[in-house]
Formats: structure tokens, C-alpha cells, sequence
């Protein structure tokens, strides 16, 4: 009886020589009906939980930053870079929600003016030097700041501008490696301007002012204190003199942008009346057909040249040399020749090679002030 009673009260188990087995088909189908269990709750929840209705709001395309600018401007640090096709830096922080261009599409066309007076004989310097007994500082400025010039002989002059410069400060570098002498167009909102400048002279290249002024286009962004054809005489003056004190050492200044402006006679007035009082000379770049700065500028006496050729308005190398070739035609079919292009890495690229040998080719490359004392009202 004793021996019964101690049997019935042990416990199932390996007491009595069987292994408890864990039935692992039933615990994995017990998981799995758990785990769905959950799931479905979850959407159901989801299914029947009332969904937030969308405000009510009307989206609006982006506006350039300048059109809501406050006058009068003060010294603005580049709130909105323009983008720069080349600029790795832009390319990494450019929301792609509202892209705006940095220039204008630039006119293909080779640009010949109607003809005119004969030139008169060039002079033996665009600058005189020290030992010709010319006080240079009693000089304007367009002609004080100009790189000298060694005596010119009957070849054709090609003065290259290079736009845009100071912004894209690593290809603005390359450029002022290149073979002097070219003129460098420095934007007005640019930063550190004295130390790019200084260099940039010191390379032996001419300075010059590049003023943003309005394009007709709302699709591009012209920078800060750009010129604007809806603002007052005074608003304008405070925007030339704001880029006007941005650095020192340029003879003049040409438009970025600016087919809208330019084509503004009341707007481009008020700039030729500044350049005159400053003693300054003004390279219309050309963006617009409708330009009335160049016949201003001439009817004001204001020393004033034109732009002939765009050398990238498509940024490609074969372009690029193919519109080179074309710049050495018009020189000698002309005498001169005024071509822009911009430091992008087709233009670098070509203007290494071409900068090198173009003297041998029977061409004369000049500075800009060297064009206008020859060919420009002066």
C-alpha cells in the first residue's frame, strides 16, 4: 500500500525513465498564429481610424529671391548661390525641387557692327609708362588700371573676356594661370574679391566689374543687387555704387545677364551717366538684340566696346575650339575682335592650347582697354 501511495504521489518524468520532448511543429504554429494574430489587428486598427484630411493649400512656383529684394540694398553675402554647372559644391546641396540657372542663354550669333568711322592710328601704349612723362594718376580710371601694352604693329587684335569670375573660385584660379593677358570679370557679389583680384593682376590681367542686371527670364537667378528695370534712378545708383566699392583696380564694367536691363533705356541711362563721372569704359556683352547700352554709350562719350563672339555658349570642347577658329576670322576680316567665355572646364581646356600658339598664328592678344583706345570712343 505504502509502495502504491509513493508511485501515484512522484511526478511524471524521468523518474520514471522518460524524457520530456518539446513538440516543436506545435510551438512554431502556436508563433506563427500569434504573429498573425498581431498583424491583423494592427490593420485592422488602421482600416477604421478615421484619416486626416489634407489642408487646403495652394502651391505657388518658386520666385527668384531678388524680385522681393527690399531696397535699399545693403552688403549682401550671396544668400542664393546662382547654380554653377561645374560646381561640385552646389551639385551636393541643390534642392532639385526649384533649380534656377546662373546665366542666361547666350546668343550664338557673331556680332558685327555697322560700319563706321576709320579707326584712327593706335597709340604707342594703352597705357603710358613712367618714362614717357604721363602723370598716370591724373589718368582715368580705364586707362590708369590698364595693363600696359609694348608697341603694336599691323596684326590683328583679340581681346578675351573671361565672365562670371570669383564665384567658382577653383576654375577662377585656372583661369588666372592662363597666359596673359585677359580681361577678368569679376562679379560683383563674389567673395574674398581683394586677394582674387590682387592675384589676378599681379598674373598680368585686366580687371573688370561684372554688374548683374535683370534677363528677361524669371528662370534664371542674376545674383544680389542686380539692376532692376522696375526700380527707381536712385535704387539703381545705390546698387552700381554698392558693387562699385566691392573692389579696386578694374577699367570698367560689362552686364551679366541683363537682356531685359540693357534693352531698358531709362534703366541703362543712369549706368553710362555713373561710368562717365568714374571715368570708366563699358563692354556691352550683347545678351539681347535689343541692347541700347553701346549706342548710349557712344552718343555720352563714354569709352565703350561690343562683344563679337561667345567662345562657349555651348560648353563643349570641339564648340568651344570651333568658335575659337571663328574669333580668329573676324579679327582679320576686322582688324579686332572682342570674345567672351565663362571658367568652365571646355574653355580652360581649350584656352591652354589656343592662348599658346595664337601669337604665332599672326594675332595680337590685347587687354580690353587696348581694343576700345583703338577701335571704341575714348
Amino acid at each position: 500500500m505504502a509502495r502504491d501511495r509513493r508511485k501515484r504521489d512522484m511526478p511524471p518524468g524521468p523518474a520514471h525513465g522518460k524524457k520530456f520532448r518539446p513538440n516543436f511543429r506545435r510551438q512554431m504554429l502556436y508563433a506563427g498564429v500569434a504573429i498573425a494574430s498581431i498583424f491583423a489587428g494592427y490593420f485592422l486598427v488602421r482600416q477604421f481610424m478615421p484619416k486626416p484630411k489634407a489642408p487646403d493649400v495652394q502651391v505657388s512656383s518658386p520666385q527668384p529671391w531678388y524680385q522681393n529684394q527690399s531696397p535699399p540694398p545693403s552688403l549682401i553675402t550671396t544668400p542664393d548661390d546662382p547654380l554653377f554647372p561645374e560646381s561640385a559644391r552646389h551639385q551636393a546641396t541643390e534642392s532639385t525641387a526649384a533649380k534656377r540657372a546662373y546665366e542666361e542663354a547666350l546668343p550664338g550669333e557673331i556680332y558685327q557692327p555697322l560700319p563706321g568711322p576709320a579707326p584712327q592710328a593706335p597709340e604707342i601704349n594703352a597705357t603710358p609708362a613712367p618714362e614717357n612723362n604721363v602723370d598716370v594718376s591724373s589718368l582715368p580710371p580705364w586707362r590708369r588700371y590698364a595693363v600696359n601694352v609694348p608697341a603694336l604693329g599691323n596684326e590683328p587684335l583679340i581681346a578675351i573676356v573671361i565672365d562670371d569670375m570669383g564665384v567658382d573660385r577653383v576654375h577662377s584660379a585656372q583661369v588666372m594661370n592662363l597666359r596673359a593677358p585677359l580681361t577678368l570679370s569679376f562679379l560683383t557679389y563674389a567673395g574674398d574679391l581683394a586677394r582674387q583680384t590682387g592675384l589676378a593682376r599681379a598674373n598680368g590681367h585686366e580687371l573688370m566689374l561684372h554688374v548683374s542686371m535683370e534677363p528677361t527670364s524669371g528662370a534664371v537667378d542674376p545674383g544680389p543687387n542686380v539692376l532692376l528695370t522696375g526700380s527707381d534712378d536712385d535704387e539703381i545708383r545705390r546698387r552700381l555704387d554698392w558693387g562699385f566699392s566691392r573692389f579696386s583696380g578694374y577699367v570698367g564694367i560689362n552686364n551679366h545677364m541683363g537682356s531685359k536691363f540693357t534693352a531698358d533705356g531709362k534703366g541703362m541711362q543712369v549706368v553710362i551717366d555713373a561710368l562717365k563721372h568714374r571715368g570708366l569704359l563699358f563692354l556691352d556683352s550683347r545678351t539681347s538684340a535689343g541692347t541700347v547700352g553701346a549706342k548710349l554709350a557712344k552718343r555720352m562719350g563714354v569709352p565703350m566696346a561690343e562683344r563679337n563672339i561667345f567662345i562657349d555658349n555651348v560648353n563643349k570642347l570641339d564648340d568651344v575650339n570651333a568658335r575659337l577658329t571663328e574669333v580668329e576670322k573676324f579679327a582679320r576680316r576686322n582688324g579686332f575682335a572682342v570674345a567672351i567665355g565663362h571658367p568652365r572646364e571646355a574653355t580652360i581646356e581649350a584656352l591652354k592650347i589656343w592662348l599658346d600658339s595664337v601669337q604665332s598664328r599672326g594675332f595680337r592678344l590685347v587687354p580690353i582697354s587696348t581694343i576700345v583706345k583703338k577701335f571704341g570712343v575714348s
